[in-house]
């Protein structure tokens, strides 16, 4: 029996919801870790009329827990 020209679709519709309901899911949980944003290693600069946040270190640890995170899930 041959494959539905939707299957792909449909898997890469699946996919972005699941990732869109785990960054809502991410967001919602962000106001529970007032550390998010806010470890050493961020970049901050306040001026008088300007203000530059980089979460250098912040990005850092989420890229690295979303890695372990994907690699452990991956298929063999």
């Amino acid at each position: 029996m041959t494959e539905s020209p939707w299957v792909p679709l449909s898997n890469a519709l699946m996919g972005l919801g699941a990732l869109l309901l785990g960054a809502g899911a991410l967001i919602r949980l962000a106001g529970k870790w007032p550390w998010l944003g806010r470890l050493p290693g961020d970049i901050h600069i306040q001026k008088e009329n300007f203000s530059f946040h980089f979460p250098i270190v912040t990005c850092l640890v989420i890229s690295l827990m979303l890695t372990l995170l994907f690699n452990w899930f991956r298929k063999p």
